[in-house]
């Protein structure tokens, strides 16, 4: 897993729980479409499933690519 710079200054820019849709684990960052934001790691953790590939995680962003995307970047799998 990459390690991911944070900025402690940033106003937009936090760690976050979520839940990312993903097929597989080895990506470090995603779109925000597949990221849905949840408020404590209870509901991240809850929010797991397999079936639909929701994976509880927490992440940081969002920030924006070259591409004009905006990302969320894995700080670590729940």
């Amino acid at each position: 897993m990459p390690h991911v710079i944070v900025d402690p200054e940033s106003k937009s820019l936090a760690e976050r729980f979520a839940l990312i849709k993903a097929p597989s684990q080895r990506r470090a960052r995603f779109p925000e479409g597949c990221v849905t934001v949840v408020e404590s790691e209870e509901q991240a953790r809850a929010g797991r499933d397999e079936q639909k590939k929701l994976q509880p995680a927490i992440v940081y962003g969002p920030s924006s690519s070259s591409e004009g995307q905006r990302l969320y970047y894995l700080v670590r799998w729940l």
